[in-house]
């Protein structure tokens, strides 16, 4: 599968080696391409899920803020729920089209 913004792909995994929760793709962090994610100040916890890292998405003169997230270090009762560790994985919002 792959994140695609603005044509460019920005992260590539097998759909076995990436993980959905609640209508998400989360992408390993090792599938991302290097530089496209800034980390963002924005403050986030997930009530079951835990502190959430917010990343500005930069490809070309597109800079969209706050439209990935990951979960550096997710409770683990979230860890047994997804049935995966999902530590890092990256999730992309609507702007990054995510496809086979």
């Amino acid at each position: 599968m792959k994140a695609v913004l603005d044509g460019t792909v920005i992260a590539e995994a097998d759909r076995q080696d990436l993980v959905s929760i609640e209508g998400n793709w989360y992408f390993p962090p090792q599938s991302v391409r290097e530089g496209v994610l800034v980390d963002s100040p924005t403050p986030y916890t997930c009530p079951w899920k835990g502190a959430c890292q917010y990343y500005t998405v930069s490809v070309g003169d597109t800079s969209l803020p706050d439209r990935a997230w990951a979960y550096p270090e997710p409770y683990p009762t979230a860890i047994e729920r997804v049935g995966k560790d999902f530590s890092g994985y990256v999730a992309f919002w609507k702007e990054v089209e995510v496809v086979d």
